[in-house]
């Protein structure tokens, strides 16, 4: 009995992280798209792309840190390539890679919706961004 009263707890555990999740994004979907028409998908794209070295990353690295799947990336790529904030180049090492790379709008872009997200996250973070305790 001891087992399925531990699964539930996980279980209502895991339903609120994902409320205050849901919540989160929400705020920062509409503060970002409001200020600086960015999604906060785009956004992270490109904060990982501004905080790389040469604002640029393979496709692949960068479905891995926005934590997006390469569709999904792919996607939001080809909005953010159409707004001129981001270039696709094909790696000289291995013509099947593909690369993103900021572009000066871009960076731009990024460094006026950075007090926005930061803003929205001190505010509505809440507890939910307090670093996990082992």
């Amino acid at each position: 009995m001891a087992r399925r009263t531990d699964d539930d707890a996980l279980a209502a555990d895991w339903h609120q992280l994902m409320g205050r999740y849901q919540r989160l994004m929400c705020a920062l979907d509409r503060e970002l798209s409001a200020g600086h028409d960015l999604t906060a998908s785009e956004f992270e794209v490109l904060q990982q792309l501004e905080q790389s070295d040469q604002c640029s990353l393979r496709m692949a690295v960068l479905a891995e840190s926005a934590h997006l799947t390469q569709s999904a990336l792919s996607r939001l790529v080809s909005r953010l390539e159409r707004d001129g904030l981001v270039t696709r180049e094909t790696c000289s090492t291995d013509r099947r890679s593909l690369f993103v790379k900021l572009t000066s709008e871009g960076r731009a872009r990024y460094a006026e919706a950075r007090p926005t997200q930061r803003r929205v996250l001190r505010e509505d973070g809440g507890g939910c961004l307090e670093p996990a305790r082992s």
